[in-house]
């Protein structure tokens, strides 16, 4: 779009007009093709006009889809991350821009304020719009890249000392949760990527199975010297680095990846403070999506997200586990 915006005040203005965002919603969903029912499947779709009342107090026309033969209204939300919501698109878009690129992310209390909500609401909008960062498109990394695993938890020296007594013990990774990650080195031209998952356990056969799933057989893959990747050599070019000794050997080292610990964890200690082991996997998929993002401008990121509303509906019972879900390892 040759008037699409380049900074958050220039969205802000840009998504003011409910009516742009009913367009691109059309845009997203239909591709340019006729509207379809979603009731009785028909393409003779008129529209309709309704006042909506802004929250300054302004009222704006905003153009609606109808069905002519089921009379039913065509809703372009319908089946995305905003489903059901009563914030307008003015305010998820906002919203999604402001998460797709802040480099640490945005607190609910800062978006809330920014949005005129509740925290608790923008809680709420913040991890739906998570839960289309949950990008993987199946491909395999070809090499050189790095896997490693990192631990996320409350440092023992700001616990209180009896706290420490009783959740440190043995030795620092106790009472955290892990999670793996895999880095495809820069190119020439494509700057490096990451996958990364929270782990339900921690064993061999789940890490080098991560590991078997995500590179190609045969690609060089650098590692700690963890037991855990020893059976990694019958299908990689498996080489690997004694931290407790050198960091860097040649080429073999996962500098990379603890460049992407150290982004992950700054937005967690930093912006979100305290985040609960069952929603970690998003806070997770958030993180990769901005760095595999990164080269690309804030538009670009936008519309990426956007791009994935699709499929993702993310209820409110589900998110608070009142539904009986269990811990999902998922990035």
């Amino acid at each position: 779009m040759s008037d699409s915006p380049n900074t958050l005040l220039e969205a802000v203005r840009y998504f003011s007009d409910l009516d742009r965002c009913e367009e691109l919603m059309r845009e997203l969903r239909w591709g340019g093709r006729v509207p379809r029912c979603d009731e009785c499947d028909s393409t003779n779709v008129g529209e309709l006009t309704t006042n909506v009342k802004r929250a300054d107090g302004s009222v704006q026309v905003v153009k609606l889809l109808r069905c002519r033969d089921c009379r039913r209204k065509i809703y372009p939300k319908r089946g995305t991350i905003f489903e059901d919501s009563p914030i307008g698109l003015d305010k998820w878009f906002v919203a999604l821009w402001s998460i797709a690129n802040c480099k640490n992310g945005i607190s609910t209390h800062e978006l809330a304020r920014a949005l005129g909500v509740q925290q608790k609401t923008a809680w709420f909008m913040l991890h739906r719009i998570r839960a289309a960062m949950e990008v993987d498109d199946g491909g395999k990394f070809d090499g050189p890249t790095e896997a490693d695993t990192t631990y996320v938890g409350g440092a023992a020296e700001n616990m209180h000392a009896k706290r420490r007594e009783k959740v440190i013990k043995g030795r620092g990774s106790v009472g955290k949760t892990a999670v793996h990650g895999i880095l495809q080195r820069s190119g020439k031209d494509d700057p490096s990527q990451v996958r990364a998952i929270v782990l339900a356990r921690e064993d061999a056969e789940t890490l080098v199975g991560e590991i078997r799933r995500a590179v190609k057989p045969g690609a060089d893959v650098f590692t700690d010297e963890a037991r855990t990747y020893s059976e990694l050599y019958r299908t990689h070019a498996h080489a690997a680095v004694d931290h407790a000794s050198v960091y860097v050997m040649d080429n073999v080292h996962t500098n990379g990846l603890e460049n992407f610990w150290s982004l992950l964890k700054r937005a967690l200690g930093g912006t979100y403070v305290a985040v609960a082991p069952f929603h970690l996997c998003r806070y997770v998929a958030e993180q990769v999506f901005r760095f595999n993002a990164r080269k690309g401008n804030d538009w670009d990121r936008f519309r990426a997200v956007l791009s994935h509303i699709f499929g993702r509906r993310l209820t409110y019972r589900v998110l608070t586990g009142k539904d009986g879900a269990g811990f999902m390892g998922l990035a």
